[in-house]
């Protein structure tokens, strides 16, 4: 049994889409652990997402991370962090196959609805980072 995060994010929180995105994460066979809703300010955006300072889009990524409320929640499953990714679908919405969040409800590539951790490692970190809590 694996853990992962995901974050629903500011441009889907507002229109309104979180209980449509965690419908699908449950369908697709995922247990909900945790749930929070939450701001955050740009040192904890930026904390967050530490593995990206330096890159072109950082700075554009924190803002918009910043920009209205998230929703953070941990799914467990068999190969919980390998299945919540293929549920999200491609980064870009555009590439995202037919019927993944992204595909369904993203806009474009930074507003694209939702963000899940991609290895163990981040999942670990991203997890204590929300749920200090949970092991």
């Amino acid at each position: 049994m694996e853990r992962t995060l995901f974050i629903v994010k500011p441009d889907a929180v507002e229109r309104a889409l979180v209980g449509r995105i965690l419908a699908m994460i449950e369908e697709a066979g995922l247990k909900l652990v945790r749930l929070r809703m939450a701001s955050l300010d740009g040192g904890s955006a930026g904390d967050f997402y530490q593995v990206h300072k330096g890159k072109p889009f950082f700075d554009k990524l924190v803002a918009y991370m910043t920009s209205g409320r998230i929703v953070a929640g941990v799914v467990e499953g068999d190969d919980a962090i390998k299945h919540l990714r293929s549920v999200c679908g491609a980064t870009d919405p555009s590439a995202a196959a037919a019927g993944t969040i992204r595909a369904t409800y993203g806009v474009n590539l930074t507003m694209n609805s939702i963000h899940a951790s991609d290895s163990p490692a981040s999942a670990s970190y991203e997890i204590k980072f929300f749920f200090a809590d949970l092991e």
